[in-house]
């Protein structure tokens, strides 16, 4: 495999924000790679969606992403790889990753009582795509979704701890806690960043499931059986990573930065409608 496509970017997307846990997790898992991320600020959120116009939107993205030459595409956004990736997986021959796939794996995997809980937005539940895919793995698993439609709008405000985080993590978990689950998925990327609060709430013995890390590992491996694992250390000063928005550029430059800790440089708005 040519060094040229070694050294090609890492394409990622997300409704918004959220999909920025998953850049955490390649940058600190696989550091070498160069990563091009869109966030659709300007439409966000996704959950609430159909199914069309979620495939609508994902669809410009990629073709935006092949614009910028990437050798794969992660989407870092549960609804869209709910809705939309088999789709473009079919249109297009850059090797594709979802989020779904590697948690509901591992939530199959670590669960003990076969009880496990999702949470989500409503379009991933509705989708039921986590049940369908943990149940061919383990179909003794009993899986229970609960939507969860005020954690974005929570996580974006900046809302990581905070009473109010607090009140609705218990009103939206209880019905979860009382099924006696033992293992819960964060379905949705933005989750992570309330972690602590979640993990307050449903106690110790419930293990979380963090599909952003689990995504990481899966694409590491996706590009060292492709031969495309970029295995050289960026020079000094190369532009590594770039980030692109389609609305509140300065709004996503200092959440990124207070995730990232990487000193996002800028991020620039395009118009993704011309995609």
């Amino acid at each position: 495999m040519s060094d040229c496509l070694k050294d090609a970017p890492i394409g990622v997307f997300d409704s918004g924000f959220g999909g920025l846990t998953v850049v955490r997790e390649i940058m600190r898992q696989i550091p070498n790679e160069k990563i091009v991320y869109f966030g659709d600020t300007a439409r966000v959120p996704y959950g609430s969606k159909s199914k069309e116009t979620v495939t609508r939107f994902s669809r410009q993205i990629t073709h935006f992403l092949q614009t910028q030459n990437v050798k794969t595409i992660v989407v870092a956004c549960n609804t869209a790889s709910a809705y939309a990736l088999d789709e473009l997986e079919k249109e297009i021959d850059i090797p594709m990753i979802g989020v779904v796939k590697p948690g509901a794996k591992v939530a199959a995997d670590v669960t003990q009582n076969g009880k496990v809980g999702v949470i989500a937005t409503s379009a991933t539940i509705g989708s039921e795509i986590y049940t369908t895919y943990i149940k061919k793995l383990k179909p003794e698993v009993s899986v229970t979704g609960k939507a969860c439609p005020l954690f974005v709008p929570l996580v974006e405000e900046g809302l990581l701890e905070d009473p109010v985080t607090d009140e609705i993590a218990s009103r939206y978990l209880l019905e979860l806690i009382d099924i006696d689950i033992d293992t819960l998925i964060l379905g949705c990327t933005h989750y992570p960043l309330i972690r602590n609060t979640i993990q307050r709430v449903v106690g110790e013995k419930v293990t979380l499931v963090n599909p952003a890390y689990e995504t990481a590992r899966e694409l590491k491996l996706l590009l060292e059986e492709k031969g495309i694992l970029q295995d050289k250390k960026p020079d000094l000063g190369e532009n590594r990573y770039q980030f692109f928005v389609s609305d509140g550029a300065e709004k996503f430059k200092t959440f990124a930065n207070s995730i990232l800790k990487y000193g996002i440089l800028s991020a620039k708005t395009i118009s993704i409608e011309d995609y």
